[in-house]
């Protein structure tokens, strides 16, 4: 979260909402699953589109759902997935946006080697 010294509810949501965008990139983080944990030997990592995750909280019909990212929204901290789906007034369907705080990585997209290579330095960083 943001390094604030307040304790107020309402000045540490306002500093969220301000932060620049690399101090927003660090609140997209969610846990890994195990054996992503002890394949790179980091406990979080950020949630990128094309990521599998599973829903850890939430709603019962939305809980324990695993599957691919859509999109990422920085400015909210949150992430769309696909299959998980709101009904709207008019009854059209639009993507449900869940907090990352609130998912597990199960499968990281490695189509970037430079995120790869950067999990894979913290491993050999801590031996």
């Amino acid at each position: 979260m943001v390094n604030t010294v307040s304790s107020k509810a309402r000045v540490q949501r306002k500093a969220q909402a301000h932060a620049p965008a690399h101090v927003k990139r660090k609140m997209l983080s969610a846990h890994l699953s195990q054996d992503l944990r002890a394949k790179y030997g980091v406990r979080t990592a950020r949630v990128c589109k094309g990521d599998t995750v599973a829903v850890l909280r939430g709603d019962e019909d939305i809980r324990g759902t695993e599957a691919k990212v859509l999109e990422v929204f920085t400015k909210t901290g949150r992430v769309s997935i696909d299959g998980v789906t709101i009904n709207q007034a008019d009854g059209t369907a639009t993507v449900r946006p869940i907090h990352a705080s609130n998912l597990v990585i199960t499968k990281l997209n490695t189509e970037d080697a430079w995120r790869v290579e950067s999990l894979s330095k913290n491993k050999e960083a801590k031996k």
